[in-house]
């Protein structure tokens, strides 16, 4: 994922938004999953919808998060007249504590959500106190120039919702996650009749969810994975350790009450799990459960009467899973015998880490079950497959789509499903599209500047600083640092020091005489420089860099970096 500039041709001032157009702008979630930052322009207001984050991969060496870069909104944050938030998922929620000082507007969002969010706060930014408030997910409220309708919608977080935006040129359907889950365990469906009720002369534009536009058929119900881990835990024998996404407290409810049917304890293992049952018992979604016990009350208790879940199904190092799995958590141990399921999918670019993970619980001599090779079915997708995005499309009548949340090929399957459905007017945008909606025709007539910004331990800064790249280098290239003092005529005193990460070490053959050489030619360079270029500390630099790197690419096949500090006497 890189920054991607681009020269806006209009200026979209606040002043200029009139009751003729709504402009829609993903800033974040379009051709990338995660990020998700939409906003909305109307009648001389702004509204944002959702601000999440993504996961850095091995490309951003030593950073946390990736969060879309506010900036084009942050200037135009006096018309901003509320942001909302869908749902608790931290690829729509997880930037907000981070972005929320650069916009200062209310925050509209659901009770488990509010909960959530108040203690992302708490941890991130307890200097800020937002204005956070709670809607019920089938009230209506005027947010500045908007009337929005909230939808509830069946998702793999409680308390989830859609949106329409009443304006003066017609509705707009921005469906966020959903799915059309009929039995959900935990939580609300999808709300058809609202929908319909709402909608029922049809939405200009449909702003939907791409995430499964591949995927054919339809996602299936969060009761049927119930029912298949029900199937699966009778079958097994010994300790059980679960991994799930944290938020799915669907899915946690239904292992507790698994778990009470085979007279078993349920202990928790991981800070995000904690964290998101916690929020779901001051919801008021785990009430009927018996009480978790502690990892410390789990040691005294046999292995065939524990059901442990554990955070890390996608192979995260410091995740609870790979601890285990590495030998190096203190209160769980994974033995021969044991059983290890993956209750969840494998997102893309996480492949290596979990196999990495899978390979270690295999050596303990653990059984390791997933979707793909359980009989059962234990995961199903809080997205919408094929069938249920048609079925949708019959519910709202769209005279746009506009295809949104996820990678290109996810959005391009969703415009060529409303392509197939009939509906003229697709729209495939990009981050940074200015998507003009109208009573007449929705078309993108413009773009704006994006960009993504990088959550380091102590600072943040854009994803394509150099800084970063330059780490990203190091773990590939190695360094090689010169040293070399010079009188105030400009000629060498003693011996260039030459020192090296990731390229020599002690047992390297001929190091010594590697070293010489590379001297050797540093000193016979200043034989040719004139008395102006010795006087100049930027061209000696220059110059020594040029030949040292020259030098090692030839010893070693690749290019590392070189700095060289010319001192003075």
């Amino acid at each position: 994922m890189k920054t991607i500039k681009r020269k806006s041709l209009l200026s979209l001032k606040t002043k200029e938004l009139d009751k003729d157009n709504v402009y829609f702008i993903p800033l974040g979630g379009s051709e990338q999953f995660g990020i998700n930052f939409n906003i909305y322009g109307y009648d001389r207001n702004w509204l944002a919808i959702d601000c999440g984050v993504w996961f850095p991969d091995h490309r951003y060496p030593m950073v946390d998060l990736l969060i879309p870069n506010p900036e084009f909104l942050e200037k135009r944050k006096e018309g901003l007249a509320g942001i909302i938030i869908t749902h608790a998922h931290e690829d729509h929620i997880g930037a907000l504590p981070y972005l929320w000082k650069y916009l200062g507007a209310p925050i509209y969002c659901t009770e488990f959500t509010a909960n959530f969010l108040k203690k992302k706060f708490e941890d991130i930014s307890p200097s800020c106190n937002p204005d956070i408030i709670i809607v019920a997910p089938d009230e209506t409220i005027d947010i500045g120039s908007f009337k929005v309708h909230f939808i509830p919608v069946a998702h793999s977080i409680p308390n989830a919702v859609s949106v329409v935006l009443e304006t003066s040129i017609g509705k707009i359907y921005h469906s966020s996650d959903w799915n059309f889950d009929n039995e959900p365990v935990l939580g609300e469906y999808t709300d058809k009749k609202r929908i319909a009720g709402i909608v029922d002369d049809g939405v200009v534009a449909y702003i939907g969810d791409s995430t499964n536009a591949t995927v054919e058929g339809r996602s299936g119900s969060e009761s049927i994975a119930r029912d298949g881990l029900k199937n699966l835990f009778y079958e097994l024998e010994g300790k059980i350790i679960i991994t799930l996404f944290a938020s799915n407290i669907s899915r946690i409810y239904s292992v507790c009450k698994i778990a009470e049917e085979l007279g078993k304890s349920v202990c928790l293992i991981g800070r995000s799990l904690h964290r998101m049952s916690g929020c779901a018992f001051e919801s008021g979604y785990l009430k009927d459960i018996k009480p978790f016990v502690s990892e410390e009350e789990a040691i005294d208790i046999p292995d065939d009467k524990m059901i442990y879940i554990v955070t890390g199904s996608q192979g995260e190092a410091r995740a609870a899973l790979s601890r285990i799995a590495r030998g190096d958590y203190k209160n769980l141990k994974i033995n021969k015998g044991d059983n290890v399921v993956y209750s969840s999918r494998l997102i893309p670019g996480n492949e290596k880490d979990i196999i990495e993970v899978q390979n270690n619980i295999s050596a303990a001599g653990a059984n390791i079950i997933t979707p793909k090779n359980c009989g059962y079915v234990i995961h199903v997708s809080g997205h919408p497959y094929r069938d249920e995005i048609k079925e949708m499309y019959e519910l709202v009548k769209p005279d746009a789509v506009v295809a949104v949340h996820g990678e290109r090929m996810m959005l391009e399957a969703q415009g060529e499903l409303a392509t197939k459905c009939g509906i003229d007017n697709v729209i495939v945008p990009c981050n940074g599209s200015v998507v003009r909606i109208s009573a007449k025709e929705t078309k993108i007539i413009d773009h704006v500047e994006t960009g993504v910004l990088a959550v380091e331990p102590r600072r943040i800064i854009e994803a394509d600083h150099r800084s970063i790249s330059q780490r990203r280098k190091l773990q590939y290239s190695g360094v090689a640092h010169v040293s070399v003092l010079v009188s105030e005529n400009g000629d060498i005193i003693g011996h260039p020091k030459i020192s090296s990460i990731g390229l020599f070490d002690n047992d390297f053959d001929d190091i010594e005489e590697f070293s010489n050489d590379m001297i050797e030619k540093i000193e016979s360079l200043f034989m040719d420089f004139t008395i102006d270029e010795k006087l100049c500390d930027d061209f000696l630099s220059e110059e020594i860099r040029i030949i040292v790197r020259r030098f090692l690419t030839d010893v070693f096949g690749f290019k590392p970096i070189v700095t060289v500090h010319v001192m003075r006497a």
